[in-house]
């Protein structure tokens, strides 16, 4: 079974840093895309941060400057190491990786569990 699985959320204060990570286990053949989404209460779920097989990263504009992706060499593993935390980055924080299995030749979207981070003092 392929999934993801999530660790690193928590209570910070402003300013702080946090580092998340998702590691992919299962049965896989490829992953391409990983990325990092959030969604805070009473807003949809955007996009925070992505990185694609070769390395190619982008960000939201709110996340430039301050989080960075990163991706193990095995390509497996992805963070994102957020630094100056703000009050508004207050959100669940969801893995994502586009997969294929390796009993199959069709990407699928996955998603982990979420993880909370709380900025607040």
């Amino acid at each position: 079974q392929v999934q993801l699985v999530e660790s690193g959320g928590g209570l910070v204060q402003p300013g702080g840093s946090l580092r998340l990570s998702c590691v992919a286990s299962g049965s896989i053949f490829r992953i391409d895309f990983m990325g990092w989404y959030r969604q805070a209460p009473g807003k949809q779920r955007e996009l925070v941060a992505g990185i694609g097989p070769s390395g190619n990263r982008n960000y939201a504009d709110s996340a430039k400057g301050r989080f960075t992706i990163s991706r193990d060499n095995a390509g497996n593993t992805v963070y994102l190491q957020m630094n100056s935390l703000k009050p508004e980055d207050t959100a669940v924080y969801y893995c994502n990786a586009v997969m294929t299995p390796l009993m199959s030749r069709t990407m699928y979207n996955y998603w982990g569990q979420g993880t909370q981070v709380t900025v607040s003092s």
